[in-house]
């Protein structure tokens, strides 16, 4: 039994708030083995496969992104409308989270006086370019967390905000190129275009992989985004099948005993098998949805929080870590929800019927 995933897309019915949120918390897990003991080696995947749980779902991360917001793209009104979206849904809930990172943080953990550490300008440099968050990210907080194990490091997860902000404006360029040129010329070319642009991703991606022994964050990040941009537009020609996707998960696990197979069969079928996640299972688990989506607020809150554990608790546990950096991150991602996230998406400008 098979449905297609264009007959899911316009129903907010789907489960992609829990995704995002096992995402985050998987990426908390990850970065628990290196705050607490200053390596990922650790971690459980990664000698066996080179990769981390953390990196699989920042991959899911940026898969679901380029669906949803190639969607959000092709639906809205201008460009201006969609530049306004995705500034409401990163900005306001980053720029608090710099308050809380500099103001409470800081102040809590800085060895200098409270005047010293308020009249110093590097604390406002560190600010103000993290709120930009386009050109650069700045992890050093003056003296903050100088004897953990990732010392000075306040906030680690940042460094993907700049790449996803990247891959909205990339698709904005390319899809408005698109728009305009399919008018001129009459002809369809939005499918065939992406389906190049995610062919060259993916080759370019396998070429560092494979003859450069590298991983080029950009590169895969791009593939990831992108082909999740390319589920949306093939919405109508892709079928969500049950068979299939046990076949790949079969696949993938056997793929598993060799880690260069791994990466080709993972990097093939994580995006259908994401979104099959996002669309099939449904009954009880659907009851999610009317919690709020809490994903951005675990994801930017979790690695200041677990620098914090472990600099007051130096000798805690992996297990120890996780569970604490997950209730007290999990209580600021609801708060940072409710009081912050939901407020503002309330101000997108609405879609003329």
């Amino acid at each position: 039994m098979y449905k297609i995933l264009g007959t899911y897309t316009d129903s907010r019915d789907n489960n992609f708030n829990l995704i995002r949120v096992i995402a985050s918390l998987l990426v908390l897990f990850t970065h628990s083995f290196a705050l607490v003991e200053g390596s990922s080696m650790a971690e459980p995947l990664k000698l066996s496969l080179g990769t981390t749980l953390g990196t699989i779902a920042v991959d899911i991360f940026f898969i679901t992104s380029g669906f949803l917001i190639a969607g959000s793209f092709f639906n809205k009104n201008s460009i201006l409308s969609f530049i306004w979206a995705r500034f409401l849904r990163i900005y306001p809930a980053i720029i608090v989270s710099m308050i809380f990172s500099v103001f409470v943080i800081g102040l809590i953990f800085t060895k200098y006086s409270i005047f010293d550490y308020l009249s110093n300008i590097e604390i406002y440099k560190f600010f103000f370019t993290n709120i930009i968050l386009y050109f650069r990210i700045e992890y050093s907080l003056l003296d903050i967390f100088e004897n953990n194990p990732i010392a000075y490091t306040i906030n680690g997860s940042l460094w993907t905000l700049p790449l996803e902000i990247k891959m909205y404006i990339y698709l904005a360029i390319i899809g408005t190129i698109l728009i305009l040129f399919q008018k001129i010329i009459k002809k369809h070319i939005l499918k065939i275009s992406f389906f190049i642009i995610v062919l060259f991703a993916l080759i370019q991606d396998m070429i560092y992989h494979f003859y450069f022994n590298k991983i080029d964050a950009s590169v895969y990040l791009f593939y990831m985004f992108f082909v999740g941009s390319a589920f949306y537009i093939f919405r109508e020609y892709i079928y969500l099948s049950f068979k299939l996707f046990l076949i790949m998960l079969v696949i993938l696990l056997f793929s598993s005993f060799d880690r260069e197979v791994f990466f080709v069969i993972y990097t093939l079928f994580l995006p259908y098998m994401v979104f099959f996640l996002a669309y099939i299972p449904s009954g009880l688990i659907r009851e999610f949805n009317k919690l709020g989506d809490y994903s951005y607020g675990i994801y930017i809150y979790a690695f200041p929080i677990q620098q914090s554990i472990v600099s007051i608790y130096p000798n805690i546990s992996i297990v120890n870590m996780v569970i604490v950096s997950s209730f007290t991150t999990f209580i600021l991602a609801i708060l940072s929800w409710h009081l912050v996230e939901k407020r503002f998406l309330k101000m997108k400008i609405k879609r003329k019927k």
